[in-house]
């Protein structure tokens, strides 16, 4: 509801982490390339050539990035004034007796560090939802393209990471709990 004057920026966003992350998983097949023809074969031009090439994969990346980043934070604040505007209407339309059994320590934390956290959520969601899993799968696959054997390691490393990851969410998820608990009673 919050996002939905936002469309076109959830789209751009994440495609533009894409067209990012694509750039950088170019850079070893070209690095590789430049070994591998350049190197070996001391030919400085083709040497020139594919680190010029290096140097734009590197600029059109760094231009996604800023393009991505810029499309995600404007729907992260975008939703999240709209959030804070239907909150505080809410907060009007509560009685005194209500607002008291809540506390204003609470109300306050909602506004303020809750809102905040939600923005930071949507903008991160937009950046990394779609270009963490394309980057760790595209790594391994221009890993077995590369070098078999060495690949092997990211079939292993792969799931090991998704299971850190899971349990850090996993364990912290209740520690954010007693974080917002403790926040209400500072702010008291």
């Amino acid at each position: 509801i919050y996002l939905k004057d936002y469309k076109k920026e959830c789209v751009l966003a994440p495609l533009f982490k894409l067209l990012e992350a694509t750039f950088d998983l170019i850079v070893p097949l070209v690095v590789a390339a430049m070994i591998d023809h350049g190197i070996a074969a001391s030919n400085r031009p083709y040497i020139v050539k594919m680190g010029g090439l290096l140097v734009l994969l590197a600029l059109v990346g760094l231009t996604c990035s800023f393009t991505a980043q810029y499309f995600a934070a404007k729907a992260a604040v975008g939703f999240s004034t709209k959030v804070r505007h239907a909150l505080f209407s809410h907060i009007q339309s509560l009685s005194f007796p209500e607002m008291d059994i809540i506390g204003t320590s609470t109300l306050i934390t909602r506004m303020t560090s809750d809102i905040n956290q939600t923005q930071t959520g949507v903008n991160m969601v937009l950046r990394l939802f779609l270009r963490s899993p394309f980057i760790v799968f595209g790594a391994m696959v221009m890993a077995f393209t590369v070098d078999v054997k060495s690949a092997l390691i990211f079939v292993v490393t792969i799931p090991l990471l998704f299971l850190v990851v899971f349990s850090v969410m996993y364990f912290s998820i209740p520690l954010f709990k007693k974080v917002q608990k403790a926040l209400d009673t500072v702010l008291g």
